[in-house]
């Protein structure tokens, strides 16, 4: 990013009163709907988040007292004898969100950094959990630490999630350690603690995964709901063939030519995989994905996403 950083430059790290403002415009955002879980990057994959209230329990046949408007009118036709659907009240459910601060969020060409793009749709589940009365807890990480919130339901809660998205946030303009393997430990480490029954939030992009990510998530999945929330900018799709320019974190800088073609092809590759990652993931768990990009407001893109757009 060819962007010279300056204290206060909320393009490079998050605004804590922006954070708060976002609680009114998360009232207004369905995170479970399928306009959010229909993911135009990695082509027509459809899936639903289940949200609290009522859960499909059985199928059976129909008793005298029963409620005509839960036929299940199908199966009545194909069997030749009466059958209903049968509800009950979903119990309440945790909500988990794993939120990457390492150093290769560390970048944006467009309107902010990526890490700047995560903790923004941290922070509007946060308060969507909590405007549903629902609990959330999170794992906020570097390629260093953590930090782990168990479960609560509170404006406390969320006050102090907040204030450690942007700590984690602000500390990356002077980190130098790059850690990888660090998405692996969060993982691990959040399939220890989540437990079952749980919602979880993974704000990444992914960088570093590998079979033990499919592995580590896939035993997530297992009992909970997992929803991939991949954070990109839109230079790591295609590197424009602008000839000779810099890119900087803001101590160093290279310069690097994009006119050459196998670079190019090199780069667009290497993003392509991460693409064919998830892919396959979304198809081995029927996971919904919401794929995030660093070039518009989080709550715009998500506002569009359910209007169609996108």
């Amino acid at each position: 990013m060819n962007k010279k950083i300056t204290k206060g430059d909320h393009r490079i790290t998050a605004d804590l009163q922006a954070l708060i403002r976002l609680q009114y415009v998360a009232k207004n955002i369905p995170f479970g709907s399928r306009q959010l879980v229909n993911n135009l990057l990695v082509g027509r994959h459809r899936s639903s988040v289940r949200g609290r209230g009522m859960d499909f329990e059985e199928l059976r046949h129909y008793q005298v007292g029963d409620d005509i408007r839960q036929m299940d009118w199908k199966i009545t036709n194909r069997t030749k004898k009466p059958h209903v659907r049968v509800y009950v009240e979903e119990r309440e459910r945790p909500v988990f969100v794993l939120v990457d601060q390492r150093l290769s969020m560390f970048f944006g060409s467009a309107r902010a950094m990526k890490s700047v793009v995560a903790v923004e749709l941290a922070a509007l589940i946060g308060w969507h959990t909590l405007h549903r009365g629902d609990r959330v807890g999170a794992l906020i990480f570097n390629d260093e630490k953590c930090t782990e919130l168990k479960p609560r339901r509170s404006q406390a809660q969320i006050f102090q999630y907040l204030h450690f998205l942007c700590e984690y946030n602000e500390s990356l303009s002077h980190a130098v350690t790059d850690n990888p393997n660090q998405l692996n430990i969060m993982l691990r480490r959040a399939r220890n603690i989540v437990g079952h029954d749980a919602l979880i939030y993974l704000i990444s992009d992914m960088n570093g995964a590998d079979e033990m990510t499919a592995d580590l998530i896939s035993q997530l999945a297992m009992h909970n709901n997992v929803v991939l929330n991949f954070v990109y900018d839109p230079l790591e799709k295609k590197l424009p063939e602008y000839g000779s320019f810099a890119v900087s974190d803001g101590k160093n800088q290279v310069e690097i030519n994009t006119s050459d073609s196998g670079l190019r092809g090199e780069y667009e590759l290497f993003f392509e995989k991460k693409l064919d990652f998830i892919r396959r993931l979304l198809r081995q768990h029927d996971m919904p994905l919401l794929s995030i990009s660093t070039d518009l407001p989080v709550d715009k893109q998500l506002l569009s996403m359910m209007s169609g757009g996108r």
